[in-house]
């Protein structure tokens, strides 16, 4: 059974007083002029997942405009693995704003991790066209997301290696001498470090096996994808208790380096990952805009048949503005590849036209002001 979101509902997100929505498996496209919300209902549904959404906000901006307290998302979720229901946000109890809450079935959750029991979800978004070209930093959190997905351990190695590595470099600036508490936070940096870069190099190794059985003649071009850093590039010529054994005393050997630097310049917090395009041999970064699109179009829909098979259920896809950034062709490939996947995609786009090839099999929905209809 396919896992997707059957019913929404919102309270006071972004420009939604109050919405309550249901959703059919499979395509779900949602049409209207631009600003009228259709990527506001997208987000919510990326906040079923752990971290801060698609547009990576802060959470106050998220609450509707003129509210004194926070916003609430929830769901229903169907699927292979039964029915749960998922609600998290910052409201409380008596309305006030608080730090995001997640509660499945009614119970609080220890960590938002818990939500990846029941459903995984991967966006492909207009903001992520300059993925290629902007800083690595956006690259790397592009494979971070793709890795919990898989493995939803990850998130917390990111959250303790962040930490770590903020002591050691406040430790740096104020300009510590003591080698116990450089050794202590070294080796937490090198344990969560390793196990970081670990996770990565494995979901590239899986990703490019799923894109070598891609027909080389395909409507999205296949990609050679490769992890430049330290310690991506040691781990698969060497077992994991070496490379972080390695990474410590890389840490300890430049501590007066990074001091005069101010902070840590040495570790999974500094790799890139490196994209090119196959037929054309040319890195992903000096490709035409239409190419560099088909080349993350093709790597989420790779991903998404990997998450398939290793997970037993296809990932819930946002795709927002797809369709005007693909010719018909690809257009046409996109829908029929989302309807092998047998996943949930919502979709959005402010021309209907675009999608009307796929008017009897999809859901459509008209979004206008915060309000959303029946198309």
């Amino acid at each position: 059974m396919q896992t997707h979101v059957a019913r929404l509902s919102l309270a006071d997100f972004r420009n939604y007083a109050s919405l309550v929505l249901d959703f059919s498996p499979g395509a779900v496209v949602l049409t209207g002029e631009n600003g009228a919300g259709k990527t506001n209902l997208l987000e919510a549904i990326s906040f079923l997942s752990p971290g801060r959404g698609l547009r990576r906000a802060v959470l106050e901006d998220v609450a509707r405009a003129g509210t004194a307290g926070g916003f609430a998302v929830h769901a229903r979720i169907e699927g292979a693995f039964g029915e749960v229901e998922i609600g998290t946000g910052t409201l409380g109890e008596a309305g006030e704003a608080a730090g995001r809450k997640v509660r499945i079935n009614g119970s609080a959750v220890r960590s938002a991790e818990e939500m990846l029991d029941w459903l995984r979800i991967m966006w492909l978004t207009p903001a992520m066209d300059s993925l290629f070209t902007g800083p690595a930093a956006e690259r790397r959190r592009f494979v971070d997301r793709l890795v919990l997905a898989i493995d939803p351990a990850h998130g917390r190695r990111a959250l303790d290696y962040e930490k770590a590595m903020r002591g050691r470099n406040r430790l740096l600036a104020d300009n510590v001498r003591d080698d116990a508490w450089f050794e202590a936070i070294e080796t937490q940096l090198a344990e969560t470090g390793t196990a970081i870069a670990a996770a990565r190099v494995e979901i590239v190794r899986l990703l490019f096996a799923m894109i070598e059985r891609l027909p080389g003649d395909g409507p999205f071009p296949r990609a050679d994808i490769a992890l430049s850093g330290t310690l991506e590039e040691a781990l698969p010529g060497m077992p994991a208790v070496e490379a972080e054994e390695a990474f410590r005393r890389a840490l300890a050997a430049n501590r007066s380096r990074d001091r005069a630097a101010g902070r840590t310049l040495e570790g999974p917090h500094r790799s890139d990952f490196v994209v090119r395009h196959r037929p054309k041999a040319m890195p992903a970064g000096l490709c035409s805009t239409g190419e560099q699109k088909a080349l993350l179009t093709g790597l989420v829909l790779s991903h998404a048949r990997l998450v398939a098979e290793l997970s037993g259920a296809a990932p819930v896809l946002l795709l927002d503005e797809i369709a005007a950034h693909l010719d018909s062709v690809r257009r046409a490939a996109l829908f029929a590849i989302l309807e092998e996947l047998d996943c949930q995609a919502f979709m959005t786009g402010t021309d209907p036209e675009l999608f009307s090839s796929i008017r009897a099999r999809a859901q459509f929905l008209t979004v206008s002001g915060g309000a959303v209809s029946r198309a």
